[in-house]
């Protein structure tokens, strides 16, 4: 078989096929026989029906179409793997079908032009030295006092109230009833579906609840009865509520305050497996600052993947493009449907044109820094253990206890994460990393994005102007007015 291979754009091989003679009868006489078998004719059984009935019942186009596509599939496989091309994704044939089907003839060389997507050549430069900004996150003492309150109160005990209102961080017991606030007299003396409760039990912490209903409870005494204005979010889930004003009838039938208990070992020995507060506090402590110090080394991850984009050139190939923004895509449905959001609706027929192109600019980024990761571990020999990896292996495998998984996929993914994850840490260590407090960054991105606004409405300002100084008015029907 005779293959041509072109170099094109957007990492393209271009190909021109001949399929020899004896191919193209063997296929024809091939696909005669099988359509004889499927074929459904009055007055034959399948796989006796005559060569000349079949042909007239059929048709010759449809036989050379079927004949056609058969060549040029297999064609296709054969030329990608006598060239050893590193073809990735379908093929786009470049010759009209229609066209094929009038020319072919059995017996005859067939012609056709297809492209295919390769792998894209990667060229990584300077990548050695990188010199870059990231925020330093450091461990905020107050969080372990923070911390050691939230376990105190989960450790308190109630006490009835005596002798005074209620107040910020009581546990109060209410019933209450809501209606709308509206100046309809049957609107307001009908209560909202679903606001009712008998000893509901909530604490009295500012803001917790529909905004409203807390601040209403303070001061109040046991056994008094009180009505409270609410106002309901706009963005509440129940779309009868939000924005609405409703009024609450809540009588106050049970008060206490929570007794917390001391800070101390004994307190410790209850809520750890430490001894010591002492030994609880330095292990909340190691805690916080392993989360500072991996927030920090991400923030340097991020910033040198960000800079290798100005050292990486490639023709990323439209099957690649696809196939991350399809991810990218999957990854967002996983997250709204974990948030509860109808995910159907929101990737609609309407909406998915606009959602891919929305996301090609983070596909194209993602695939530039995969790529120039690669090539970096390629061209500095940065390859995991086999130790490393049966390591992870087993990490991942207790993750996914129960679930059927394949071995060498992943053995594959565990590979590829691991090298991954080496490579960034040898680019951090011959990088040039200045540490910045933490914000400092986001306020410099922030200042910029609201400069880039600005001067971009000024642009279209100056724009609105010229034309209207040099252009005829225009009427929506495209006719001067």
């Amino acid at each position: 078989m005779k293959v041509t291979q072109e170099k094109l754009p957007a990492s393209q091989v271009g190909l021109e096929i001949e399929i020899p003679p004896e191919m193209s009868t063997k296929t024809y006489e091939r696909v005669i026989q099988d359509l004889s078998r499927t074929a459904n004719i009055p007055g034959f059984r399948k796989g006796k029906v005559p060569r000349q009935i079949l042909l007239q019942r059929l048709g010759t186009v449809r036989i050379k179409a079927a004949t056609l596509e058969d060549l040029i599939q297999n064609g296709l496989e054969a030329a990608i793997k006598q060239e050893s091309i590193p073809a990735i994704g379908n093929y786009q044939l470049l010759t009209s079908f229609e066209e094929l089907i009038t020319q072919f003839k059995p017996g005859e060389p067939l012609t056709y032009k297809a492209t295919v997507d390769v792998e894209p050549a990667v060229q990584v430069s300077d990548y050695k030295g990188l010199t870059v900004q990231a925020e330093e996150v450091k461990p905020d003492s107050s969080q372990v006092d923070k911390f050691l309150e939230q376990r105190r109160g989960e450790q308190a005990t109630l006490i009835p109230v005596e002798g005074r209102p209620a107040q910020q961080g009581d546990m109060a017991v209410v019933d209450y009833t809501a209606r709308f606030a509206s100046d309809s007299a049957e609107e307001a003396t009908a209560e909202v579906p679903g606001a009712q409760a008998t000893d509901f039990q909530v604490e009295l912490v500012e803001g917790k609840f529909i905004p409203g209903f807390i601040e209403g409870i303070f001061g109040m005494n046991l056994g008094e009865t009180k009505e409270v204005t609410v106002q309901f979010p706009e963005d509440y889930t129940r779309e009868d509520l939000a924005g609405r004003s409703t009024i609450f009838t809540i009588t106050l039938q049970d008060l206490k305050e929570k007794e917390l208990p001391p800070l101390d070992d004994d307190f410790a020995q209850e809520v750890s497996e430490f001894q010591t507060l002492a030994e609880l506090r330095e292990s909340v402590e190691s805690k916080y600052k392993e989360d500072a110090d991996k927030e920090t080394k991400a923030n340097k991850e991020q910033a040198l993947l960000k800079e290798l984009l100005n050292h990486v050139e490639m023709e990323i190939p439209e099957t690649l493009i696809e196939r991350e923004v399809e991810y990218l895509l999957k990854q967002m449905a996983i997250q709204l449907g974990n948030y509860g959001l109808d995910v159907k609706q929101l990737y609609s027929e309407e909406n998915l044109p606009q959602m891919r192109e929305r996301s090609r600019p983070e596909a194209i980024e993602r695939i530039k820094q995969a790529r120039a990761l690669q090539e970096i571990a390629k061209l500095e020999s940065i390859e995991p253990t086999d130790a490393e990896i049966d390591t992870r292996i087993e990490e991942v495998v207790a993750q996914l206890a129960g679930q059927s998984i394949d071995p060498v996929r992943v053995r594959d993914f565990v590979q590829a994460e691991l090298q991954r994850e080496k490579t960034l840490e040898w680019l951090a260590e011959n990088a040039n990393i200045e540490l910045l407090p933490e914000g400092s960054l986001t306020k410099k991105d922030e200042a910029e994005l609201e400069e880039e606004e600005t001067a971009a409405a000024s642009e279209q300002i100056l724009e609105a102007e010229v034309t209207q100084v040099d252009e005829p008015a225009v009427s929506s029907s495209g006719e001067p007015t």
